[in-house]
């Protein structure tokens, strides 16, 4: 049984039509219309983009779609590239994704107002052991002495002027 890159190749030669042409009306490049009936699957990025491309063609010359889809479903899984699912992320992991991912799982709708009445209580209870050490201590306990003292001198006597100032 002919594959489904020559299926497709032959059915446009058949018909007579330039590739250029196929690619035109089915607005497929034509380095992917050449990929598909040479049986280079490698060239997409995914199976799904062969799938349809080989669905829009197939359509175009008339050829029986479920089939060659169905055979071209076996062409891909013993394809190296389409036989598995690609990662979906890279390997390595650190600690900031786990912790984005253990915040993801939470359910904001309920944390963010249990996190704001704690905040509420710890506020609170900090106001409340504020007032009573107000309560008890002595107020005049933050203040510094009352005497004025410049830095200069013991404040027992002021320096007499050397010049006297003049009489009027």
């Amino acid at each position: 049984m002919p594959t489904v890159a020559e299926q497709l190749r032959v059915a446009r030669e058949t018909q007579n039509l330039p590739i250029s042409r196929v690619a035109e009306a089915t607005n497929i490049k034509t380095d992917y219309l050449r990929a598909l009936e040479s049986g280079h699957y490698e060239t997409f990025s995914a199976p799904i983009y062969v799938k349809g491309f080989v669905r829009t063609y197939a359509t175009h010359l008339r050829l029986k779609v479920p089939e060659l889809l169905a055979q071209l479903e076996a062409d891909l899984a013993q394809s190296k590239k389409f036989t598995a699912a690609p990662p979906l992320t890279s390997g390595s992991k650190n600690p900031i994704d786990f912790a984005a991912l253990q915040l993801s799982k939470v359910n904001w709708q309920v944390a963010l107002p249990i996190l704001g009445i704690l905040v509420l209580l710890v506020g609170i209870v900090w106001g409340i052991n504020a007032c009573r050490s107000r309560a008890t201590e002595d107020p005049l306990s933050r203040l510094g002495k009352g005497i004025y003292q410049p830095a200069g001198s013991g404040g027992e006597s002021l320096p007499l002027p050397t010049n006297p100032a003049p009489r009027r």
